[in-house]
C-alpha cells in the first residue's frame, strides 16, 4: 500500500479520530484510533486489548479504543506524521524514529547507556524519564507513558557474531535512526535503513547480512527462520513510547483525560509483565527451532563505542548522557 493512500484510509477510518459512535454502540461513546505495526502476539498489542477494556469500564462505557495493528495505517514515522495532522488518535512507536521529532531521543539509541534493565527503569520513570515524554509536545505529540521493548542484540543469518570485528563489513538492518547508523557503522558494520516489514524478505535475499532486535520481536516476525545466529550482545535499551495527538488530547474533557492516562498506566505495568514472560519463551522457542543463541563478553563492545559516547560531549545529548550514567 502506498503511502498516500494509507493517509486516506486512515483519514476515512479515523474521521476526526474523536467521533461519537452510533451503530449499536452506546450513544455518545468517545471513540479513540489507536494504530502500530507490530503482531498481535505481541506483548504490546496484548497491552492495548488490555487498555481498551480498562478505559470501557473506568469510563462506564463512554469511552474506547479501536486498534489496528500489523503496520495496516502505515509505518511508525507515517503513524507519527498522521497524529501531527490529527488524522489519528494514538499510536505505539519505538524510540529510535522519534529522534527525527524530538532530539533528545537520540540518547536511547546510543549503545551501552544503560548498565542493566533496572538502570533503565530507574531513568524512565525519573524527572529525565518525564522530562522526555514533555519534550514530545513540541512535535504536537503527548507522550502518555513507556512501554517495554527490552534490549536490543545482533542476531545473523551466517555469522555467529562473537566480537565487534564479526561485523567488520556486515550489511545490518537498522531502524531510521541516524544515531543507531552511526552506532553499527562505528562497530564495523554497514548500516542499511530497512523498514520492519520488508525485513523478512531482505534478510531471505541477502539485501542485509543481520539485524538487531529483542528476542519477541526476533520471534514473532519469524526471523529466526532466516537468521541462524543470535548474539545477546544487548548494546541498546530503546522503549516504546504510546502517543496521543495533541490535538486530540485538548478536545478531550479533563475527566475524560484522566480515564484515559489511568488506563494507560495499567497497561503499562501489565505489558512489563507479559514482556518478561515474552522473552523468556521467545528465547526457548527460537533455541528449539536451531537458533544458536551466544552470550558475548560484552567490554569488547563497550570498548569500541566509546569515540560515539565522545562525539556528543558538550552538547544537549552528552549532557544528558552523563546525568542518565550518575543515577545508581
Amino acid at each position: 500500500m502506498t503511502r498516500s493512500l494509507r493517509r486516506l484510509l486512515a483519514t476515512a477510518l479515523a474521521g476526526t479520530t474523536l467521533i461519537l459512535a452510533s451503530c449499536g454502540f452506546k450513544e455518545s461513546q468517545v471513540a479513540l484510533k489507536l494504530a502500530h505495526t507490530l503482531d498481535q502476539q505481541h506483548s504490546v498489542h496484548r497491552a492495548m486489548v488490555f487498555m481498551d477494556k480498562r478505559l470501557r469500564e473506568l469510563s462506564g462505557d463512554s469511552m474506547r479504543i479501536d486498534i489496528y495493528s500489523g503496520g495496516q495505517l502505515g509505518s511508525e514515522r507515517e503513524l507519527i506524521e498522521l497524529l501531527q495532522i490529527g488524522s489519528l488518535a494514538m499510536t505505539k512507536v519505538s524510540a529510535s524514529p522519534m529522534e527525527g521529532f524530538v532530539p533528545e531521543m537520540k540518547v536511547f539509541n546510543l549503545p551501552y547507556v544503560f548498565r542493566d534493565s533496572e538502570h533503565f527503569w530507574k531513568v524512565l520513570q525519573s524527572d529525565i524519564g518525564k522530562e522526555l515524554l514533555v519534550a514530545c509536545e513540541d512535535a504536537r505529540l503527548r507522550g502518555l507513558g513507556y512501554l517495554d521493548a527490552g534490549s536490543r542484540s545482533f542476531y545473523m543469518n551466517d555469522i555467529a557474531v562473537q566480537t565487534p570485528k564479526d561485523l567488520n563489513g556486515q550489511k545490518i538492518r537498522v531502524q531510521n535512526s541516524q544515531t543507531a547508523i552511526k552506532m553499527v557503522n562505528t562497530l564495523g558494520g554497514a548500516a542499511t535503513p530497512v523498514s520492519w516489514g520488508e525485513l523478512y524478505t531482505a534478510l531471505q535475499q541477502g539485501v542485509v547480512n543481520g539485524a538487531e532486535n529483542n528476542p519477541p520481536s526476533f520471534y514473532l516476525s519469524k526471523h529466526y527462520e532466516v537468521s541462524k545466529y543470535y548474539t545477546l550482545d544487548e548494546h541498546t535499551y530503546v522503549p516504546d513510547l504510546l502517543l496521543i495527538s495533541t490535538e486530540v488530547w485538548s478536545k478531550l474533557e479533563p475527566q475524560q483525560q484522566e480515564w484515559l492516562q489511568q488506563a494507560v498506566e495499567e497497561a503499562v505495568a501489565y505489558q512489563r509483565k507479559l514482556w518478561q514472560e515474552s522473552t523468556e519463551e521467545s528465547l526457548a522457542a527460537v533455541k528449539a527451532a536451531g537458533v544458536e543463541v551466544i552470550y558475548p563478553d560484552k567490554q569488547p563492545f563497550i570498548d569500541a563505542v566509546k569515540p560515539l559516547h565522545d562525539s556528543y560531549q558538550g552538547t544537549e545529548v552528552g549532557a544528558l548522557l552523563e546525568e542518565i550514567k550518575a543515577i545508581n
